[in-house]
């Protein structure tokens, strides 16, 4: 049998119009942008922005973010055509087994596993250790940490991270009672996250300062990061060297590959695609427009953090308390403020487990529905018409990793499988104009080759550039997946007995 047979286009619609022993259309294009939004506006924009001005971009990080929105620009008008002429659940899983055949689509769905399951699994991580923050370190240290963790100041060990486990519990049981409700519970969340961030910039504005932004790059005879950083610790001074993605335009590049993370999540979207009212309308929408909302909060953001504090301050005080160290340095009065942007992380942090648990149980469904993972992926609840025991399996896998294991293991693997994703779903739109021609595309994306070529060389670069430790691990993952895909996966695929 060839590894590289396709799904019908036809049998795909017509699974994926089947009301009866389908997913529920309860999602229009208000909730699938907000499904977006949801997903894309996390920790990221609190902690990446900082990062990338301080090391690598100075106050021209509005430029990376430009960049970065670029070329997931690129990614997003494939993914809105595909969304639109194929609303299947499965996302870049069910794109690529109609253009490049089942075992292209098995390295895909595989691969996001690490963008989801994964995403969601270090996320809740992290979320755990902003809720301790926020209740000034009131949680027992071995409960708010796994075993493996460093031990903590007073050589305490932790037994498991349990606020990980919570969080994640919650969740699973709003996503197992509908689409429709995990859609509220989501709009709420970022209504309350996106308020605070604009609470911010609008505040912020005031005591932005055109000092901190003169020189708009950071010049090739500024101070380095080593020299900063020693300085501010009364070390001696080493000597500075600048390479050429350390500062100028090549500093903005590299902060775009940084603030990147900060983009990730809105291809979660085409998940849903099989639970939106009018896939051909809605898709496009809740794709296209998180994707431009977010952009033009996360330029706004930078403005006024780099506005606010001069870049050489992040290099000692970014990372976790950027945002707040910012507030409480150079905005006086507004200390209450800081907590808000805890507390607006904490929002940020969970719309991005929901969307995260969502799109993996999809992607889960689909591939369970072609035969490649087990019937029990697939079976919907027989009241909610949610694939419950997907869910349930997915919060074990992910609750296994949350509560036991470091967030520091999953480095920079989330971004692999995104961008794996991005590169495949842009070449799928070259395969799909030449393959099916005749189409119906209730939704196009323009200039086509250039867009999605442009989507493969630029998604690609970023691949390339990960580092190799991350790039290691992600292909031993991948032939793990090689692994159970010809152990079971290929003797089993419904499309071997059609």
């Amino acid at each position: 049998m060839s590894l590289f047979r396709k799904k019908s286009i036809d049998a795909l619609l017509a699974h994926a119009n089947n009301s009866r022993h389908g997913l529920q259309r309860t999602l229009g294009p208000g909730s699938l942008v907000a499904l977006g939004i949801g997903a894309i506006i996390g920790a990221g924009l609190f902690v990446r922005t900082a990062d990338a001005a301080g090391h690598v971009a100075g106050p021209a990080v509005m430029l990376s973010f430009v960049i970065a929105a670029v070329g997931c620009l690129f990614a997003g008008l494939c993914y809105a055509e595909f969304a639109a002429m194929i609303p299947i659940s499965g996302s870049a899983y069910a794109y690529s087994f109609v253009t490049m055949g089942e075992l292209v689509a098995w390295i895909i769905g595989w691969a996001l596993v690490l963008e989801y399951a994964l995403g969601a699994a270090t996320v809740s991580i992290a979320w755990s250790e902003y809720l301790n923050k926020l209740f000034d370190g009131a949680i027992p240290f071995a409960w708010c940490h796994s075993p493996w963790d460093p031990a903590g100041p007073n050589g305490e060990h932790g037994l498991c991270n349990v606020p990980a486990l919570l969080i994640l519990a919650i969740l699973t049981g709003i996503l197992i009672k509908g689409t429709k409700e995990s859609a509220l519970v989501n709009a709420i969340i970022v209504f309350v996250k996106v308020a605070i961030v604009l609470l911010f910039i609008v505040v912020g504005w005031q005591f932005v300062s055109v000092d901190n932004h003169t020189p708009f790059f950071i010049a090739a005879d500024d101070p380095t990061t080593e020299q900063i950083r020693a300085k501010a610790l009364g070390q001696p001074l080493p000597e500075g060297h600048r390479g050429f993605l350390e500062y100028g335009w090549g500093g903005v590049l590299r902060g775009a590959s940084i603030v990147f993370f900060a983009f990730i999540g809105f291809d979660a979207v085409s998940t849903a695609a099989q639970e939106a009212k009018k896939p051909e309308r809605d898709m496009p929408i809740g794709i296209l427009g998180s994707l431009v909302a977010c952009t033009i909060l996360y330029v706004l953001f930078g403005h006024v953090l780099t506005g606010v504090a001069n870049w050489q301050e992040f290099v000692t005080s970014g990372k976790e308390a950027s945002v707040a160290f910012a507030i409480q340095a150079h905005m006086p009065g507004y200390g209450w403020l800081a907590t808000s942007v805890t507390v607006a992380i904490l929002a940020g942090f969970s719309s991005v487990i929901l969307v995260m648990l969502l799109g993996q149980s999809r992607v889960f469904f689909s591939m369970a529905h072609d035969g490649l993972l087990p019937r029990v992926f697939s079976d919907l609840h027989p009241r909610f018409r949610t694939p419950y025991k997907a869910n349930l399996l997915l919060f074990v896998l992910v609750g296994a990793f949350g509560g036991f294991v470091p967030g520091s293991v999953a480095g920079d693997l989330t971004s692999f499988g995104t961008l794996l994703a991005f590169v495949l779903v842009s070449a799928g739109i070259l395969v799909m104009r030449r393959s099916n021609p005749g189409m119906a595309r209730p939704f196009r994306t323009p200039f086509v080759p250039l867009v999605p070529v442009l989507g493969v060389l630029v998604c690609g670069g970023m691949l390339v550039a990960i580092d190799p430790e991350t790039q290691l691990v992600a292909l031993g993952w991948m032939a793990f997946g090689l692994l159970i895909y010809f152990a079971y996966s290929r003797h089993h695929s419904h499309l071997k007995h059609s």
